[in-house]
């Protein structure tokens, strides 16, 4: 029996994953809930844990402590039942490269129990839906990057899941599709669905989460509103100097610059966070005088800054 309607949809309690022959904990101790209707997202870089978070809660890797429940249904106890309530769509596409667009569908809604008349009558309005109708007839292999991961995100939601899980949905994809992807998503979390996705891509936390948690190293760091996390954040502005090659000696005279807080070298020139703004760009500009300074930009505030405030170096570092 499910959970009663205040209990989160996803709740997260002291979850530990560490693979055989690995000393390090892939996740180490994590805990979140996810609200209904909500769409939550786990930013952080490449081997932070967040693939594996997702992992356990779609019943696809065993943790090795803690707990997991999605739609009150514990996921280690009983997972055959909760995927009846799970939408999966993983880094990597699992499409039937023998079938076409709308065979992939049909197929899927078969397999959860549907008949073969009411099978095809989703398909048809998936692929509707999600701007497939002309691709019905072709392989996936004869697909566009974006159409594939619409076809994925279409396949995944054939059988009426509640919760929707989105392991980079976006990667590798080219800005329009990306757009056109994330208008589905919040199409769907309108609708009422639960949605879990992990990202490394700071726009699309920001533009697209309600919440987010930062994870590194197998743990949160902070979790909250895409705002909120940017207005705690110390740093009022970040500053970019780029150069053709490493100005030596320049990062001692920046950090010593009264309202920098960090200076640090980058493969493209230098990063500077700065707490103090009234004249700080002029007084960067002239301690940079003479090392061919290329390009300046100045920002507000981003995720990126967040996670670098809390671990002291980039996202993609």
């Amino acid at each position: 029996m499910s959970g009663t309607s205040a209990e989160p949809t996803i709740l997260i309690e002291s979850l530990v994953k560490r693979y055989p022959n690995s000393s390090v904990k892939a996740v180490d101790g994590i805990d979140l809930d996810v609200h209904h209707g909500e769409i939550f997202g786990l930013l952080g870089p490449n081997g932070a844990g967040k693939t594996t978070t997702i992992g356990v809660c779609t019943t696809r890797v065993i943790a090795t402590s803690g707990r997991v429940r999605v739609v009150g249904i514990d996921v280690g106890g009983d997972p055959a039942r909760v995927k009846q309530f799970i939408g999966v769509v993983t880094q990597y596409s699992t499409l039937d490269r023998s079938l076409t667009a709308l065979e992939n569908l049909i197929f899927h809604a078969r397999y959860f129990g549907a008949g073969a008349r009411d099978a095809k009558r989703r398909a048809e309005i998936l692929l509707e839906r999600f701007r497939l109708k002309d691709a019905s007839m072709r392989l996936p292999d004869e697909l566009s990057g974006g159409m594939a991961q619409r076809l994925q995100i279409a396949r995944a939601i054939g059988h009426g899941p509640k919760v929707l899980f989105l392991d980079e949905p976006t990667a590798g994809l080219d800005p329009q599709s990306r757009l056109s992807l994330w208008e589905l998503v919040r199409q769907l979390r309108d609708e009422g669905t639960t949605i879990l996705l992990t990202t490394h891509n700071m726009e699309e936390a920001d533009e697209l989460c309600d919440r987010i948690a930062i994870i590194d190293h197998g743990r949160i760091l902070v979790c909250d509103t895409p705002e909120r996390l940017k207005q705690q954040t110390t740093t009022k502005t970040e500053i970019h100097l780029d150069f053709p090659e490493p100005p030596h000696g320049l990062l001692k005279a920046l950090r010593e610059l009264p309202g920098i807080d960090s200076a640090v070298a980058v493969p493209e020139g230098i990063r500077i966070l700065a707490s103090g703004q009234n004249g700080l760009l002029q007084r960067v500009v002239e301690a940079a005088h003479g090392h061919a300074l290329q390009h300046v930009s100045v920002k507000t505030p981003t995720l990126e800054t967040v996670f670098i405030e809390l671990t002291g170096r980039a996202l993609r570092d």
